[in-house]
């Protein structure tokens, strides 16, 4: 990351298993080594399931994981934002793209965590209101 990142420059960020255009806020005042951005564009939803077990069905928790929501704040170290110059599709259109094409990749496979991860998403496409 660059630091001449100025408030308001567009970037990109991985943030619990999705990736999010955002826009650069500010560098944290307790911790100069983080930032806060602000989510702008969902690039790819979340990952369905345990994190700590991936692709396995048999945890004690599969979890569901929503999209950060747009212009949430977010605060991540400064070595995980990107300086982003391409187009910005709006919260709305990128999360339903997103969405859609993970559970495309889901259908096309043909195992348990796929389905589980699947049913997760559907039922997330719902809350959406999709």
């Amino acid at each position: 990351m660059s630091e001449k990142m100025k408030t308001g420059a567009l970037c990109l960020i991985d943030y619990k298993s999705g990736r999010y255009i955002a826009e650069f806020v500010e560098r944290s005042q307790n911790n100069r080594t983080k930032a806060v951005v602000k989510i702008l564009s969902v690039v790819d939803h979340p990952q369905q399931g345990d994190l700590h077990h991936p692709y396995q069905v048999d945890v004690p928790l599969f979890h569901q994981r929503k999209a950060s929501a747009y212009l949430e704040h977010v605060l991540l170290p400064m070595n995980m934002i990107e300086i982003y110059t391409d187009e910005v599709v709006d919260y709305q259109s990128s999360l339903a793209y997103a969405l859609q094409r993970q559970l495309q990749e889901l259908a096309e496979k043909d195992d348990e965590w796929s389905k589980k991860a699947r049913e997760q998403l559907l039922l997330l496409k719902e809350d959406y209101g999709y």
